[in-house]
């Protein structure tokens, strides 16, 4: 297992909180830095060379000044954190590669990531990657198709993740429409008309549903002659001359009786 752990174990770099000094400090398997520059103004400070102390784990653990300079410059979490190192309390796990983790990540349960996530940075980072919600992916779809990874630069594996099947399947139909149009390129109002199968249909049955007129002709369309004829001849009596009518008959029923 300890060759799992790279080097350093572990490393950071800081000004101190009261002071303008720069400090970094390192542990490694073997031995622990502590390294300060002295950053200030004065004419006195200019020519201060930088400081170093490397010492053992055992070294380490039993110095107190350094420890407390680390605790006072990085706080007391850091040093808890590299006095267990020291001791030999490895986090195997804080040291594997991000793709053994993403791996590992990828058997746990959804709910299960999310309470992962929230552990440290580099969890949250990872649970959060697109790498991460692209292997979900390819494992809940078993394979990924060319128009999927195309949306997922759109809007990122993790939105495709959240869409259900059907709603994938339209936005693929849609993708699809936009690309034969962008192929086929800009169509003219004339030619949709051409292509409309109403106006094919209106044709078919009024081929000229509007004719022009010749010039010197009438204003309007001529009726023909019969029928105006047939409307002189029809009897079309007014309400008033038809209760005219009605009246008379009455008079006359009435004397003839």
């Amino acid at each position: 297992m300890a060759s799992l752990l790279t080097e350093p174990l572990f490393e950071t770099s800081g000004r101190a909180p009261t002071a303008n000094n720069f400090y970094n400090f390192i542990v490694t398997k073997s031995y622990v830095v502590w390294r300060w520059w002295k950053i200030s103004p004065r004419a006195v400070d200019r020519y201060a060379k930088p400081g170093e102390v490397k010492e053992s784990h055992q070294d380490f653990l039993a110095n107190s000044w350094v420890q407390s300079e680390v605790s006072m410059v990085f706080g007391h979490r850091i040093l808890q954190y590299t006095k267990a190192l020291c001791q030999g309390h490895y986090d195997y796990l804080d040291h594997l590669p991000d793709a053994l983790l993403l791996r590992i990540i990828n058997c746990l349960e959804l709910e299960d990531v999310g309470q992962l996530g929230r552990t440290s940075r580099r969890f949250k980072k990872l649970c959060g990657s697109e790498k991460f919600w692209e292997q979900a992916v390819q494992r809940r779809c078993n394979t990924v198709s060319a128009e999927m990874a195309s949306l997922a630069l759109d809007g990122g594996w993790r939105s495709i993740f959240f869409t259900s099947k059907l709603q994938l399947q339209k936005l693929i139909r849609r993708r699809r429409l936009k690309a034969k149009e962008h192929q086929e390129g800009p169509v003219s109002p004339d030619s949709k008309a051409e292509k409309s199968p109403d106006a094919i249909y209106r044709s078919d049955l009024d081929p000229d549903p509007k004719p022009k007129l010749e010039a010197g002709s009438d204003s309007c369309v001529r009726v023909p002659c019969q029928l105006c004829e047939d409307v002189k001849n029809s009897v079309l009596q007014t309400p008033v001359e038809q209760g005219t009518d009605r009246g008379e008959t009455a008079v006359q029923t009435k004397t003839g009786q």
